[in-house]
């Protein structure tokens, strides 16, 4: 067992830095025994842990290898079964309980004694041990550091620890020194205890020479311990000259400090005296305003450039000065006060006086506007005018009035404008408004008289310009709405009773014009030609390009950030919050004078609003295109609605042929005009869409009307109708309707053939319905040879029927059937040739069918027809060219 404690500790215990104390040989009870054994180990390292680890042999029996291990504190009992009675089993109660058999009771003993030993030494928690003999339960003498010395205290601790650690492992220098001593004697393994004996000998007369060199340095212990007592006095002595030398450099140590002082006074005052300087340049630097500054702020021309230019660095100069972040203290200070004071009445009186000169600006250049807009109106008005020249001129070119001019002037005053929308945003708000109202009633004036302009040009007649009423005489009314701009302050809030009013009158004016142009407008499609639809597309192009709002707003600005945008966009809506509403009357009267004119539109504003939208998506312009569209989208789909619901309501003549109906040929009208119109449109999908809508109603109504008819028969209803409609998607390859031309093409088929033979039936109808019986009785089983035995059906039948149809009366019945066919086929389609020689290869095929039927029903007769297949086709010729 010591050489298996040893392999233990060697192998598994040392390399994990532990101690092994005590080891048992035990295996599982009520198992097969397999064999494994119970270590109490302890840690090396403080602190120390004690554990119980369970140890087994490999496989192969040539190692041992840990396989469990359980701290002692978790322990709960030690069972030992019989504490009186000899018992190898005993119980360990962990998390759970184990039950062992231990190879010896000896060993089961020394165990559990090791563990109770660990128990009372480490643990604070004691275990239970039952059924444990009380020899084996004997407790350490309790010792304490007070009752000892420190070293019987070092050596009771050591005498306990020796009594736990049965075993010590050698140092490798004993280790080395036992194998050194082992060489030297032969015998030391073969005979144990003669070796012992020497051993012994040896130790013997070592410590006999031990005790005779502590009697030999007695002396020399003498000599040391008398050297030591000299040296304790001279250590007295130099304690008293220190004490003197201390003494000396109190007073010494008392100067010093009072100069340390006095130079920790000065630096602070040094100290206190920089940062002083520091804050008053700061001070002086950041809260300064040079006297140019402030002569430009109360004085600066504001109406030229360099004087402009000189208010905006004092401006943005007096900002900074204002924004300075003070450090603490600072605004506790007088002058500060005072200068801050200063600052703010500087701003306070620069701030009214940039207002006062901006709403003078804004009253002039509303006043010249109104003056140029007078004088263009002017003359509409004027009794004996010729207003139509003047319509003419203004029609050249349709654009709106360029304020450039007014907006280069304005764009001066932008970084001020930026000054007072942060120092004084009550000041800002106010110009701003005042802005826009001016704006919004010069815009509204301009465009509705643009808006005007453009109708009279897109109906194409000057009669309605003579309904303009007369306006007020132009330096009256201009005079009229300068004074309601002008106020006491020179601030744009003064009544607006005149201005509102003109403004009403005005308008009420063009309101009546663009009625009555609404009601000249109210004309079918049918009544304008492809020059009047293609002068309404002009005038569009004109209008969407010449009024767009970009160039009459914010021209040469950059785009602001999202917040400025969103109030640009406001601003946007206020001054042109007439554009939407005149655009929808523009798109209702083009409406209402050809439904075919929201092509044009929805092509065109669509194009705008990509436009638009590419530049940017939430822009005044794009929000307010998007929201005409819809109107333009809806205008068109009523377009194609009505469009069905007049082929559904398509009456035709009862006594007159049918045929090419009015909507097969308004329906080719309209698709040649989208075509032109849509190509390379971004709308195209919602053309398509149109497309299948309409020729699905085409196609439908078609044959109801060819079902009604009662001159001209159906089949010719359908074959001429789906010929032109077939020819019409050949000619326009429009791509969406691949399908319904196939379509067209198998339906304009299928009835030319059903016409054709329905109609050669006729000239030879005896014969025809002679061969018909002939076939009903083959039908029926008889042979074909035999037919002519049959009654009806024989030779001397056949010969009579034949003699009715001589080339004479055939030919006069192909003359009939020509003038029947003429007169069912209508001429602008030019189908009758067409049908004409169908009917003679529908004619030559039923000969050559009859001449089969003859020559297999009535072989070796020798009845032959009384024409040939020559005869037919000058009879055919002869007939065509007559007429």
């Amino acid at each position: 067992m010591t050489a298996i404690k040893h392999a233990l500790q060697r192998d598994i215990f040392t390399p994990n830095d532990e101690r092994l104390l005590s080891i048992v040989n035990v295996c599982k009870a009520g198992k097969k025994k397999k064999n494994c054994f119970l270590c109490a180990t302890v840690t090396t390292e403080r602190p120390v842990q004690v554990k119980v680890v369970k140890v087994k042999k490999s496989d192969k029996g040539d190692f041992y290898k840990r396989q469990i291990a359980w701290a002692l504190r978790d322990l709960a009992v030690v069972d030992a079964k019989d504490a009186i009675k000899e018992n190898p089993e005993f119980d360990l109660h962990f998390e759970k309980i184990y039950k062992w058999v231990a190879s010896s009771t000896a060993e089961k003993n020394a165990f559990i004694s090791c563990i109770w030993k660990l128990n009372q030494r480490y643990l604070r928690k004691k275990i239970d041990f039952v059924n444990v003999s009380s020899q084996l339960l004997e407790e350490l003498p309790k010792v304490t550091e007070e009752s000892v010395p420190s070293g019987e205290n070092q050596s009771v601790t050591g005498g306990d620890e020796e009594a736990v650690d049965e075993y010590q492992e050698l140092n490798a220098r004993e280790e080395q020194d036992i194998e050194i001593m082992m060489e030297g004697c032969e015998y030391a393994i073969s005979n144990a205890e003669a070796f012992a004996e020497k051993l012994s000998r040896e130790l013997q007369v070592l410590d006999g020479a031990n005790i005779q060199s502590i009697m030999a340095s007695e002396k020399q212990v003498n000599i040391l311990m008398k050297l030591l007592d000299e040296a304790l006095k001279e250590v007295d002595q130099i304690e008293l000259k220190l004490s003197s030398y201390e003494e000396m450099l109190q007073s010494v140590k008392e100067q010093m400090d009072q100069i340390s002082e006095s130079n920790h006074l000065i630096h602070l005052s040094n100290t206190n005296n920089v940062k002083l300087l520091s804050e008053i340049e700061f001070l002086v630097n950041h809260m300064d305003l040079a006297k140019g500054h402030i002569k430009a702020l109360q004085e600066g021309d504001l109406a030229s450039s360099r004087g402009i230019e000189a208010c905006t660095n004092a401006a943005d100069a007096l900002l900074q000065c204002m924004n300075v972040a003070l450090r603490p203290g600072h605004d506790m200070l007088l002058a500060v006060k005072q200068q801050q004071q200063r600052f703010s009445d500087l701003r306070e009186h620069f701030a009214r006086r940039l207002a006062s000169h901006l709403n003078n600006v804004f009253v002039q250049q509303f006043t010249q506007a109104l003056l140029q807009l007078y004088n263009r109106s002017y003359f509409l008005s004027v009794p004996g005018h010729d207003q139509s020249s003047t319509l003419a001129q203004h029609s050249v070119e349709l654009t709106l009035p360029n304020h450039h001019p007014f907006h280069r002037d304005l764009l001066r005053y932008a970084k001020l404008m930026e000054w007072l929308k942060s120092t004084d945003y009550g000041k800002y708000e106010g110009l701003t408004k005042n802005y826009m109202d001016y704006l919004s009633r010069l815009y509204e004036r301009e465009i509705k008289d643009f808006f005007e302009v453009a109708k009279i040009k897109m109906t194409g007649t000057t009669k309605e310009s003579k309904k303009f009423a007369t306006l007020p005489r132009k330096e009256s009314a201009v005079k009229q709405e300068t004074e309601s701009l002008h106020g006491s302050s020179g601030k744009l809030t003064g009544s607006t009773s005149s201005l509102n009013k003109l403004s009403v009158q005005s308008s009420g004016n063009r309101r009546s014009q663009s009625s009555s142009l609404l009601d000249m407008g109210n004309m079918s499609a049918s009544d304008l030609d492809v020059a009047d639809r293609t002068k309404f597309d002009k005038t569009e192009a004109e209008d969407l390009d010449g009024g767009t709002l970009s160039r009459q707003h914010n021209s040469g600005t950059p785009l602001p950030v999202s917040s400025e945008r969103d109030m640009i966009r406001q601003m946007m809506i206020k001054i042109f919050r007439c554009i939407e509403p005149e655009l929808n009357n523009l798109i209702a009267l083009g409406d209402k004078i050809d439904s075919f004119n929201s092509l044009y539109m929805l092509v065109k504003m669509s194009h705008h609003v990509w436009t638009a939208q590419n530049v940017d998506p939430a822009s005044f312009l794009s929000t307010t295109l998007g929201n005409v569209l819809v109107t333009v989208k809806r205008n068109f789909d009523k377009c194609i609605s009505n469009q069905i619901r007049q082929m559904e309501e398509v009456k035709i003549s009862k006594k007159s042929k049918v045929g090419i109906l009015p909507f097969v040929a308004e329906f080719e009208e309209f698709a040649g005009l989208a075509e032109s119109i849509f190509k390379n449109a971004e709308r195209r999908g919602d053309l398509d869409k149109a497309y299948t809508k309409l020729i699905r109603g085409v196609f439908v109504n078609v044959e109801k009307v060819a079902n009604e008819s009662q001159k001209t028969p159906r089949d010719v209803v359908m074959m001429e109708n789906f010929h032109h409609i077939f020819a019409t998607l050949s000619r326009l390859k429009i791509s969406c309707l691949e399908a319904e031309k196939k379509e067209a093409k198998q339906k304009y088929t299928d009835h030319l053939q059903s016409y054709v033979i329905y109609s050669l039936g006729q000239p030879l109808e005896k014969l025809n319905h002679f061969f018909e019986g002939v076939e009903a009785r083959v039908a029926q089983g008889i042979r074909e040879e035999e037919v002519s035995y049959q009654l009806a059906f024989n030779k001397q039948e056949l010969r009579k029927v034949i003699k009715e149809y001589p080339g004479k009366e055939v030919k006069k019945g192909l003359d009939n059937l020509y003038k029947k066919v003429d007169k069912h086929l209508c001429e602008e389609e030019n189908l009758l040739q067409v049908v004409w020689h169908s009917m003679q290869d529908e004619f030559i095929r039923q000969y050559k069918h009859f001449e089969g039927l003859i020559a297999r029903c009535y072989p070796g007769s020798g009845i032959t027809m009384e024409f040939t297949i020559q005869d037919i086709l000058d009879y055919c010729s002869s007939i065509a060219q007559s007429h």
